[in-house]
Parts: C-alpha cells; sequence; structure tokens
C-alpha cells in the first residue's frame, strides 16, 4: 500500500470548532466542607486567587478578563498539561479533540462515556445522568486532510484498535505537526480535528450545556432541562 503520508495533503483552517468536556450545569463551592460560613469561603477563595499563578496569559491583557483564564483552561489547555491515551497518543503526549458541529461532539464523547467510563465501573446496565459543557473555539492552522484516504486506510477508523492512528500522532508529534482532519468514527456526517500545538487554537467561548441521560439501551441528550434534544442508541456506539 502506498504510504499515507506520500499522498496526504494541507487544508487551510480558519474556523470555528466545537470541544465538548465534563462540567457541572450548577457551580459547586470548593471549600464549603471547611466551613459552615459563607464569608469563610469567599475568604478562601480570595486567597487562592491571590497566590496562584496565572495558567494563561493573553497576548492583549488590556482587552480580556480573568474569566478567559477558566475558559483557556477548560476548553484548551487540559489535555495538553494531562497527558492520556487516546486515538492519536500513546499518551506521552498530550492531544486536543474537537469538531466541525456539536452532533459530531455527542457521538464521539457519548461513546468514551458508555463504553469506557459506565462499562468499565459496572454501571451501563444502570440509569446514570452526566452534565457536560460545549465551547466554541477558532481553529487557524495548516492541517493534515486524512478525510479522502479513510476508506483506503482502513486503520484511521478502525473502532477500537489504534495502532495506526497512534503511529500517525507520534510522527506528526515529532515532526512538529500542528495536526490534522479525520472523519469522526462515530457519527457518519461528521468530521473531527485532531490538535497537537495548543497555538493555533484561540478564543474560546461557552457554546452551550448538554446532559446526558443513559436509559436502558439509549442515551437521551438535552440542550434545555426535560426536552431531550437527541437520542443515541448503545448498540450504534460500540
Amino acid at each position: 500500500m502506498q504510504s499515507l503520508f506520500s499522498q496526504v495533503q494541507l487544508v487551510d483552517v480558519h474556523d470555528k470548532v466545537f470541544r465538548n468536556i465534563v462540567s457541572i450545569q450548577v457551580s459547586q463551592d470548593l471549600f464549603d466542607d471547611l466551613s459552615s460560613d459563607p464569608q469563610d469561603w469567599r475568604l478562601a477563595q480570595h486567597v487562592e486567587d491571590e497566590v496562584k499563578p496565572p495558567a494563561f496569559v493573553s497576548a492583549t491583557p488590556v482587552i480580556h478578563r480573568p474569566f478567559e483564564d477558566a475558559h483557556w483552561l477548560n476548553a484548551i489547555d487540559w489535555p495538553f498539561q494531562h497527558w492520556q491515551a487516546s486515538r492519536y497518543s500513546d499518551g506521552r503526549f498530550g492531544v486536543w479533540y474537537g469538531a466541525e458541529s456539536v452532533e459530531t461532539t455527542v457521538y464521539e464523547t457519548a461513546y468514551h462515556w458508555y463504553s469506557g467510563f459506565l462499562s468499565d465501573a459496572g454501571f451501563h446496565k444502570k440509569a446514570v445522568q452526566i452534565e457536560r459543557k460545549v465551547y466554541e473555539i477558532g481553529c487557524d492552522a495548516a492541517l493534515l486532510d486524512l478525510r479522502p484516504h479513510c476508506t483506503t486506510h482502513a486503520g484511521i477508523l478502525h473502532k477500537n484498535d489504534y495502532a495506526y492512528t497512534q503511529s500517525i500522532g507520534a510522527r506528526l508529534h515529532r515532526e512538529g505537526h500542528p495536526g490534522l482532519i479525520t472523519r469522526s468514527v462515530r457519527y457518519v456526517d461528521g468530521d473531527c480535528y485532531v490538535i497537537l500545538n495548543p497555538q493555533v487554537l484561540s478564543s474560546p467561548r461557552h457554546y452551550c450545556q448538554l446532559s446526558y441521560r443513559l436509559d436502558g439501551e439509549q442515551i437521551f441528550v438535552q440542550k434545555q432541562v426535560g426536552q431531550d434534544w437527541l437520542s443515541i442508541a448503545c448498540s450504534d456506539l460500540c
């Protein structure tokens, strides 16, 4: 078979992409187990804010606000600081995953929630719910376009064998490429962005809140409380 890298082309990307992460809809105070007095909670939060260094330093600090630090950490920086094995990494470097639509992020993350976390914990037969947050993020980069080669190189879209894609990710990381675009494994109409360099990502902003509810063999997704937006058969994810 002809080498993938002798065929693949670059695509110049200047788009908004979506990232879907675990979150909570109702804020929790992290210091409420230390004291029953809300004033003590606020004091502890103030002390923490004063002593911890910022994780994100804006190139234009005059026009940025403190909340953008949290957006950057949650939406962009987390996978680059917390390495783990995934489709395009063996765990020795961080990879950021996003998609062209919220729907694609839902199918991808629902698979990992059901087939990974719930099944491993033995909860896949129970009624379980999780809350998630979707960010919209700017992406400006020349990315390798694997989409035309997904049918001729079967390893790109293999359901659960990551050996081929991890070899792709390892080479891109070693050679300093910013990332790639590929077809979604879990959603036939979707594209996924695989980013190795956080500098090509920018302007994260909160887009919407979601909740996933496992009920029998279906996962129900809500954008608004009490209104199902999507339903996904668990058998379609495996």
